[in-house]
């Protein structure tokens, strides 16, 4: 029997491509997904929603692609990333002034649990903390579930991270958001879903926009 039944281990709305890549090589603080991948095209079936939290205008479109959008948020006590979700820094943190591609207003509203093996100070950004962690995926899950307080746990990614928390038999469902378009090289989540359906049941839901979502959870 797992332990924390009701603390779920979360993937939500990570979007990859019809070749299952999520990210490009030569991440740079001016290509934040690495090269030839554009984010906005990426992720333009969310941003197209009404419920996408950065829309200037009224409308957007409501149904499947809508609903994820909007539970990206839903129960979630905690989130943890890589460090290259974070920023485009290796080694050292040399540049303390670097808090994140978000601004004075990120968007978890949560702590944050970033993996680094290069020590940082935490700090906090109007509601969310953000907490520099060494260590496997193991002690710093457990340390996000205790700052949680019962809510879930959000893995976000980037890909790195997430394919570490599923070897370490760690994830409890997946939301992955797959693209129609291809990139051809970069870095993949899966040469295909298929390799999961060991452990996951899987659901694919098509969407009028041309999204497939893949909806996994733990068999």
């Amino acid at each position: 029997m797992r332990e924390h039944r009701d603390q779920r281990v979360r993937v939500q709305n990570f979007t990859i491509s019809s070749d299952g890549i999520a990210a490009g090589e030569d991440q740079s603080l001016e290509r934040p997904f690495g090269h030839a991948i554009n984010p906005g095209e990426l992720f333009a079936w969310a941003g197209a929603t009404a419920s996408w939290p950065n829309r200037t205008d009224p409308g957007g479109s409501r149904g499947l692609d809508d609903y994820f959008t909007r539970d990206f948020g839903h129960n979630i006590g905690a989130e943890i990333m890589g460090r290259n979700k974070f920023g485009p820094q290796r080694g050292p943190w040399t540049d303390s002034e670097w808090r994140g591609w978000w601004g004075d207003e990120p968007p978890f509203h949560t702590p944050v649990f970033v993996l680094t093996h290069h020590k940082r100070a935490s700090f906090t950004l109007s509601d969310t903390t953000f907490h520099f962690v060494d260590a496997d995926p193991e002690t710093v899950l457990a340390q996000a579930r205790e700052a949680a307080q019962g809510k879930d746990v959000r893995l976000g990614g980037g890909v790195t991270t997430i394919r570490e928390f599923l070897d370490a038999d760690l994830v409890d469902s997946m939301h992955v958001a797959v693209s129609p378009m291809r990139f051809g090289s970069g870095l993949r989540l899966w040469d295909s879903p298929d390799e999961l359906l060991d452990r996951f049941h899987l659901e694919v839901v098509p969407s009028p926009s041309g999204m497939a979502h893949h909806l996994f959870w733990r068999k």
